[in-house]
């Protein structure tokens, strides 16, 4: 039986078109189920949108719609831009819903009969963009810390969630499970920021707005955002439904990725709404920084917003895709350039990747009219140690994919395609055709054609097609010869035959043509 792993995304908030910060969330989950899928898990991701809030009515009415109408547009292009970029994702749940409505008012009721929800009022400092309430003294000059908008005074009637009762309790989770947050330092960012100075009790019902989840016992009210958003993880698996079985097989979560601006909510408050509901917590949550731009965040105001579509119908989903991921360090917010982009897919895909690719390909056609050698072990030491660096290197490159450090993982096999690319020169096969080194030559081309075909293997989470392309240009045909497994054998390649002429993966780009030409989609 396989090993199950369930991956979730935030779900969206559709109040305009997504860009390529929310597509490199999807595409980084989308990265890590695919490699569990590889080694053999039952692997489950969840996607969706986050669709109730005043926000989204109050930009629907803008767009003279319904919230209804709005947000069911925008589920369309959503799933549509997951299609285009391949996000093999197995559910996408809406919070509009009627199998998320029916549970979110029966977790609210479950939560009133236990005393976590109570009925008071608020007075504090709203920002609509975050739907979220602030204190006098949390604004930064002002404004709201989260996003730097303004805010507004409100006052209302409303229910809270008593988050005061589970501090303790978080901190020794926190205490327990170390590797619960990663980066480990968002973990301490809770506790002194937020837990320490004492945890203030969370408004979950709003009376100014209709567009939400009525409370069964007081339908004036609607369960506000972030007690409807963040139960979707385990409504959509069917909690508290008739059909529970998803749930009892995949909850709890093994990874939720989330960026930095939610880090809080899925850090602090979701914890204590698994535990008011006395369910395990998630494994693992992944909070990732966000793209930025080089005159900061992206905004259309700026004139400095890119949209993945505007990448991918000009360079192909592979390259997005692969800059997204290489480009986003886990620590610090990665920078989108122009300049940067066209570097990567000249200097990474088209020469490295590429050329190493066409090279073997054609050598193996000039030499041996196609046929890939066999394997009969290391002739010399020079074949040794290149068998020896890429074992330690597929080593690497899994540790990091195991940790989800995907940009790590891209490092590595970038490192491996260096290499092979090194021994070309230190083998000169061309030399040997000369020599008619015989057994010299084809191990050195069987060894090229090995490393490609593990390069192939390991990129194929991340670019399916190029990882396709670079095997069927070797000849690799057999379900075997592509599996995860054998990355760890010299000996896998039997009667492969390459193709007759070998194709480009990826085309050189005029550089300062294809800088312009993102530049210009920019202003758009």
């Amino acid at each position: 039986m396989k090993e199950k792993f369930y991956i979730t995304t935030p779900i969206y908030y559709p109040s305009g078109r997504f860009h390529i910060g929310t597509a490199y969330t999807t595409v980084l989950a989308d990265t890590i189920k695919k490699y569990k899928k590889q080694r053999g898990y039952e692997a489950y991701l969840l996607t969706g949108e986050d669709e109730h809030g005043q926000k989204i009515q109050t930009v629907a009415e803008k767009r003279g719609k319904t919230p209804q109408e709005h947000v069911d547009e925008m589920a369309e292009d959503a799933k549509k831009l997951w299609k285009l970029m391949n996000i093999e994702y197995d559910d996408f749940i809406r919070t509009t819903e009627e199998r998320h409505t029916k549970i979110v008012q029966q977790i609210f009721d479950k939560f009133m009969e236990t005393g976590d929800i109570y009925k008071g009022e608020y007075e504090g400092w709203y920002c609509e963009p975050c739907e979220t309430y602030f204190t006098e003294t949390q604004l930064k000059e002002g404004k709201c810390p989260d996003c730097g908008r303004e805010v507004v005074k409100m006052k209302e009637e409303a229910y809270f969630f008593r988050m005061s009762k589970y501090a303790d309790r978080l901190i020794k989770f926190y205490e327990e499970n170390v590797e619960f947050a990663k980066p480990e330092y968002r973990k301490t960012e809770m506790i002194n920021n937020f837990i320490k100075p004492g945890l203030e009790d969370l408004c979950v019902s709003r009376t100014t707005f209709d567009w939400g989840i009525p409370v069964l016992k007081d339908p004036k009210h609607v369960i506000y955002v972030w007690l409807d958003a963040l139960t979707n993880y385990i409504t959509a698996l069917g909690y508290m439904s008739e059909d529970d079985t998803k749930f009892k097989k995949y909850w709890p979560a093994d990874l939720q990725i989330v960026g930095k601006d939610i880090a809080r909510f899925h850090l602090i408050y979701w914890p204590i709404f698994l535990m008011a509901l006395d369910l395990p917590l998630p494994k693992k949550i992944l909070v990732h920084n966000w793209i930025m731009m080089k005159d900061g965040k992206m905004s259309k105001s700026k004139g400095n917003v890119i949209y993945p579509e505007t990448l991918i119908d000009r360079y192909g989903l592979d390259a997005t895709r692969y800059y997204l991921l290489r480009e986003m360090p886990e620590s610090q917010d990665g920078i989108f350039t122009p300049e940067g982009f066209i570097e990567r897919y000249n200097t990474n895909l088209c020469n490295d990747l590429g050329n190493l690719l066409n090279r073997t390909v054609a050598m193996c056609n000039k030499y041996f009219a196609g046929q890939v050698p066999q394997y009969n072990g290391t002739p010399n030491e020079v074949d040794k140690e290149f068998e020896e660096f890429t074992d330690s290197q597929i080593q690497k490159i899994e540790e990091k994919y195991d940790k989800y450090d995907i940009n790590l993982a891209l490092q590595e096999i970038w490192v491996l395609i260096s290499r092979a690319n090194k021994y070309i020169d230190e083998t000169t096969p061309w030399v040997l055709a000369k020599e008619e080194n015989k057994e010299k030559l084809e191990s050195c081309i069987y060894h090229l054609i090995e490393n490609l075909r593990k390069i192939g293997i390991v990129l194929k989470p991340v670019m399916s097609e190029t990882s396709e392309n670079i095997l069927k240009q070797l000849g690799i045909t057999k379900e075997e010869e592509k599996e995860w497994d054998s990355i760890k054998k010299y000996d896998t390649i039997k009667q492969a035959k390459v193709i007759e002429k070998g194709e480009p993966l990826f085309m050189r780009l005029d550089a300062k043509e294809e800088e312009e030409y993102i530049k210009g989609t920019m202003k758009q």
